[in-house]
């Protein structure tokens, strides 16, 4: 890679230059059916603005068809074939990236990861992720340290704990905070943001007492006294977090610059962001307008309005500017659509399900099935407003019986607003009944809409506490992508960063591998029969992932038209061992035709 960037024309040198294996690949593949000459002794007459030769292009498009080289000219795909057709489209100016039988994809993007609020706590918040964390001694030491450098009554932030991965296997307590910071408040939320503890101090501050009633849609967790233990969850969480500054414009538009990079560095090129406010948005908006927003970024705004009338308010309000299936603007920042919640967490057995949830795999949580966290009726009238609207909606939904609720939801709406094209999508979507993998299926055929929005990375990274807590028979069918192919369901992967690590590899490996950290509870309780290959994989990446924020017709795949966004990789991901998919390397990221990381460094000439 030290030569990767070389002008066109220029003598390629000796010595470190590998020769590219010889790949099956997809011939002249051109804009407008252009014929390419293998050899031209003139420079073309509009000549590439980037060339990408000498690799194995998996471009994703509708035959898997696999491809030598590619071409550029602004910010589109122009060409796509062997590298003596792309070379000849090269000029003078052109610049010219040997790929030396590297792999190129199109970029990756993340259908559910929490763009705006993850870059910024990446930014200002301790992590207490795991390795930074082993055990509840590691925790107390990492708060100390950010108590200390804190002025009297500021407020120790931290997240990305999860007590699957401490060496107790129990929750951190009040206490456990207490013991090293009892003189400041203290909030960490949990990995999957949907509890979180809080120390003495901050629970008195925020009026919770063993008398203190659990709030509609959450639960404030006691001990065999009935005093709280510090643990907050779902709703509950509210009456700690509301006491907590936010963090202003600058530190919010810092988070998006730098999770912005660090996407790029990682062959990401997207995502969609769900249940923003307006000032995510403004900052969104800043970002963009100082040029450093290189991912495209389609939101989903948050749930508003008390009564339905607001509701329904709100959702027309949203409707005047809010519709991707007709336009999606500058194709960077777009406007999707709404995030609505029907239940809770795996790690907090708060989500909603027929069965009683599991503890410690095989011990029963008994009489606790998690619960909607709102009422399920009003839920459904909620979604129909924005229905009705015209907007497309995502609802969260972990538990079964859940998702049996959101897909009736989308039928129900359906037959009484007959409206194809919103997509409407089920965020994680965990475990699915049998009953509603049909529903999806009849949902996507008939009305598209209905599309899995799962979490791969949820297997992995916090695969030791979900499958303490769903147990030995629903862990098997987690994440039930085979049985989506079968039915020829197609779904949109995301990271739910930061509940799991943003890098999208990790979800494609997470896919195949479906296999937890640790191994708390063995090393393969997920099985293998809901696992897909690899191209499968990705393409949950790519292109239905773009499929998901309206964008198919210009990403997604590589092909003549489509914005140049490609992703090139230190291996072959359709070649390469299982394992070896977590560990690949992104080399080069090419966002809107502009290289936007090149791992090498090397300078453009």
């Amino acid at each position: 890679m030290d030569r990767l960037f070389s002008a066109a024309g220029r003598g390629r040198g000796a010595g470190t230059r590998r020769t590219p294996r010889s790949y099956p690949f997809a011939s002249g593949i051109v804009l407008a059916g252009a014929v390419l000459a293998a050899c031209g002794e003139s420079p073309p007459a509009d000549p590439a603005d980037l060339i990408l030769v000498d690799g194995r292009v998996i471009t994703l498009d509708a035959e898997s068809r696999v491809a030598e080289a590619v071409a550029v000219r602004g910010e589109r795909v122009v060409a796509v074939g062997s590298s003596a057709e792309i070379e000849a489209l090269a000029g003078p100016e052109t610049r010219r990236v040997d790929l030396a039988g590297r792999a190129m994809t199109p970029g990756l993007m993340d259908a559910h990861v929490h763009f705006a609020s993850g870059g910024a706590n990446r930014l200002y918040r301790v992590d207490l992720s795991y390795p930074n964390v082993e055990n509840i001694a590691d925790v107390q030491g990492m708060v100390a340290e950010q108590a200390g450098r804190l002025a009297e009554g500021e407020w120790v932030r931290g997240g990305g704990w999860d007590e699957g991965k401490l060496e107790e296997l129990r929750y951190i307590q009040a206490s456990d905070l207490d013991a090293v910071a009892a003189g400041q408040p203290v909030w960490l939320a949990h990995t999957m943001g949907h509890y979180g503890v809080a120390n003495s101090l901050a629970l008195d501050m925020a009026g919770i007492t063993a008398d203190t009633p659990d709030p509609p849609g959450g639960t404030i967790d006691r001990d065999a006294a009935g005093q709280p233990t510090g643990v907050l969850k779902e709703s509950a969480m509210g009456l700690v977090t509301r006491l907590i500054p936010p963090l202003g414009p600058g530190e919010q538009r810092e988070g998006i610059r730098a999770l912005a990079d660090a996407f790029n560095a990682e062959c990401m090129t997207g995502g969609k962001d769900p249940g923003i406010g307006r000032r995510a948005w403004e900052a969104y908006r800043d970002v963009l307008a100082d040029g450093d927003l290189t991912v495209r970024i389609l939101v989903l705004w948050g749930d508003r309005g008390v009564t339905l009338d607001e509701v329904r308010a709100y959702a027309d309000s949203l409707a005047t500017f809010t519709r991707p299936y007709e336009s999606t603007g500058d194709d960077r920042l777009i406007p999707g659509g709404v995030k609505l919640y029907i239940d809770g967490s795996g790690g907090a057995r708060t989500a909603w399900l027929y069965e009683d949830w599991n503890r410690e795999r095989t011990e029963t949580d008994a009489g606790n099935r998690g619960y909607p966290t709102m009422d399920p009726d009003e839920l459904r009238r909620r979604f129909r407003a924005y229905h009705d609207a015209g907007l497309h909606v995502s609802i969260h939904s972990i538990g079964d019986r859940a998702i049996d609720w959101t897909v009736d939801s989308f039928l129900e709406a359906l037959e009484a607003t007959p409206t194809r094209g919103l997509r409407h999508g089920i965020i994680h979507s965990n475990i699915p009944t049998d009953r509603a993998l049909d529903a999806m299926a009849e949902l996507q055929r008939e009305w598209q809409a209905g599309y899995p929005e799962p979490s791969p990375t949820f297997t992995w990274w916090i695969g030791d506490t979900y499958a303490g807590n769903f147990g030995p028979e629903r862990t098997l069918r987690l994440n039930p992508f085979r049985s989506y192919r079968d039915r020829g369901i197609i779904w949109a992967s995301g990271s739910d960063f930061f509940v799991t690590p943003y890098p999208a590899r990790y979800g494609v490996w997470a896919s195949v591998a479906r296999q937890p950290l640790l191994g708390v509870y063995g090393s393969d309780p997920y099985g293998s029969a809901e696992s897909v290959d690899v191209e499968t994989a990705l393409r949950s990446f790519t292109t239905w992932a773009a499929h998901q924020m309206f964008l198919e017709e210009k990403v997604g795949m590589i092909e003549p038209g489509k914005y140049a966004d490609l992703a090139v990789w230190d291996r072959d991901p359709l070649t390469v061992p299982t394992i070896e998919l977590r560990d690949m390397v992104c080399e080069m990221t090419v966002f809107n035709g502009e290289v936007v990381f090149d791992r090498a460094g090397a300078s453009t000439p």
